[in-house]
């Protein structure tokens, strides 16, 4: 096969002294035995999307190794030196489960170290959301977490937090990307300083924990708390390390952990994804729910930032929620607590995203709160945090199964969400309700919203050009007509334009830019489009709406949603 120059160039320079003689000789037999996974290893570099960069494990600029993380990392703490000017520096760094994180974390540890940056380096593998808690907490200028959060096995990731504990937003993600493109690798410091590494853990855990109990846990009685029945399951992940002690100090002493998923492991080897999206990746915890007849099942990603919950529906069958169901239970309890504490005095938001549930909308109008929506990403809700200092942060959420309660973690967090969810359902269930019927009860108050998600996956080369022409045909030749009904507004947040497609008007919207394009129909239908920021996918996210006007009758609306929501994957040929 023809290799191209830039593949070439990029070949050359890997097989120089720059690099050691393990990976030149890894290179090496990439040339000669695997010519695809060669060009697919060289053709790009990789690139930071809305969760940081990730990628697959191997050699190579498009993959994860202690290069491309020691460049980004060179990059970062040449950034840190610019504006920080006269400043001891420090950095925390936190990792998972997933293979290699241990020894990626100590090469990003020593590149910071030889900069002459203080690491506060966690000893063993720790939840995303604690190293967001501890960026604040030591008062780090940024942290570091080596993770791949739910993806296959052969991958990692590098995300970098800022002093806010927030994921890095624009000024500063160009300016970091910016620095880090304009280096050579031999430009990276290996030489540590391992004076300046200090390692942290139970003290910070202590911390973490402390606070997670102070946002998330609202005044259930001790009775209410002991009588509901958990299980939970860490999918192999860094959850085990912190969840189950937190449930514990917070009172909840009927906890039942999945025993064959609790030890962690890069393999993942009971789950063919360990992603709570998937039913299939909880089916050994309702399996273990039904066994003890539990009231809520609730499992989390590796790196524990998102959290899957399965209830009990009218019939007494475990039920996944899907992250808007979640994320609108959530929300509305938190109003709810907040009601009743009288602090509702007009001047707090709670955060959503562009591609989530536009009930979130509905749901802050009827409690007198904001609602702030951004893009994809927690990144854009604890940027909502630092831009409105004025206003108080209840949490908020994304349909991605991720949760944020409070500001003391600036992205989302599972461990508080998991101890929030827990409160909702010990109250409900000591009421004689539950989480389900709670959520039926929100869709007769505030009008029956249905999501649902298509993610069509395109690997490789051909795969990112098939994602990036389909984005280009739906803007060229936008649909006018959805499953029947006009398309009223397109929402091109590239152009950062809103479209009325009857009248042809524009108007200009003030956020940042992003591939995404969003379709509003004449019946109130929602379509969002976009590429996924760290997976080969585009994702297609359908949101149906209507009125429901009593619990009974949630069957048949639902199965007209359900009807409505078909029609419309039909008509965009996303099947």
């Amino acid at each position: 096969m023809e290799i191209k120059q830039n593949i070439l160039d990029a070949l050359n320079e890997w097989l120089t002294p720059t690099f050691d003689n393990e990976t030149q000789e890894a290179v090496k037999e990439l040339m000669t035995t695997s010519p695809v996974e060669l060009v697919e290893s060289f053709y790009k570099n990789l690139e930071f999307g809305t969760g940081g960069m990730r990628g697959v494990m191997g050699v190579g600029n498009n993959r994860i190794n202690k290069y491309t993380l020691g460049k980004s990392t060179q990059g970062l703490s040449n950034y840190m030196h610019k504006v920080f000017p006269n400043k001891d520096l420090k950095v925390a760094i936190a990792y998972d489960c997933r293979h290699n994180s241990k020894s990626l974390a100590k090469v990003v540890a020593d590149v910071f170290t030889a900069n002459g940056i203080s690491v506060y380096l966690f000893s063993d593998l720790r939840p995303t959301p604690e190293l967001s808690f501890t960026v604040k907490h030591l008062g780090c200028q940024a942290g570091i977490v080596l993770t791949a959060s739910h993806n296959p096995p052969e991958y990692n990731g590098y995300k970098v937090y800022w002093e806010d504990g927030g994921q890095i937003v624009p000024p500063e993600d160009e300016a970091i990307i910016n620095t880090i493109e304009n280096l050579n690798y031999s430009e990276i410091k290996f030489d540590a300083n391992d004076n300046l590494i200090h390692y942290i853990d139970i003290e910070v855990d202590k911390a973490f924990i402390k606070s997670s109990i102070e946002n998330a846990s609202f005044n259930t009685p001790a009775a209410a708390k002991e009588n509901l029945n958990i299980v939970f399951t860490s999918l192999h992940g860094t959850s085990i390390t912190l969840v189950p002690d937190t449930l514990s100090q917070a009172g909840y002493t009927n906890v039942n952990i999945v025993p064959e998923q609790a030890v962690p492991n890069g393999d993942f080897p009971t789950v063919k994804s360990p992603n709570p999206e998937e039913p299939e990746a909880l089916s050994m915890a309702t399996a273990l729910a039904d066994k003890l007849q539990a009231d809520i099942v609730i499992g989390t990603d590796p790196d524990c930032d998102r959290l899957g919950v399965a209830v009990r529906n009218n019939e007494g069958q475990m039920t996944l929620l899907n992250g808007n169901q979640t994320m609108i239970l959530m929300t509305a309890f938190l109003l709810e607590q907040w009601k009743k504490a009288d602090k509702i005095t007009g001047k707090q938001f709670v955060g959503s995203t562009i591609v989530s549930t536009p009930m979130m909308m509905e749901l802050a109008t009827n409690y007198v709160v904001e609602c702030k929506v951004g893009l994809t990403g927690f990144k854009w809700i604890a940027k909502m945090i630092k831009d409105f200092p004025e206003l108080e942060f209840i949490g908020g959420g994304e349909e991605s199964f991720g949760f944020m309660v409070g500001d003391a973690v600036r992205d989302k967090d599972a461990v508080a969400a998991t101890l929030l969810i827990c409160e909702m359902a010990a109250q409900a269930k000591a009421k004689g309700s539950s989480i389900y019927k709670e959520l039926l009860k929100l869709y007769v108050d505030n009008g029956f919203y249905k999501e649902h998600l298509v993610s069509l996956t395109k690997k490789g080369i051909d795969g990112l050009l098939e994602i990036g022409q389909m984005m280009i045909d739906m803007r060229e030749n936008p649909l006018k007509e959805i499953n029947g009904q006009r398309v009223i507004i397109l929402e091109d947040y590239q152009s950062s334009t809103a479209k009325n497609l009857l009248d042809g008007t524009e108007t200009l919207m003030d956020i940042p830019k992003s591939n995404v394009l969003i379709y509003y129909t004449e019946d109130g239908s929602k379509i969002c489009a976009r590429p996924s920021g760290t997976e080969p996918k585009i994702k297609f996210y359908i949101s149906v709406n209507t009125e429901l006007e009593d619990v009974q009758d949630f069957d048949e609306v639902e199965s007209i949603l359900d009807n409505k929501i078909k029609n419309i994957i039909a008509a965009m040929q996303l099947n």
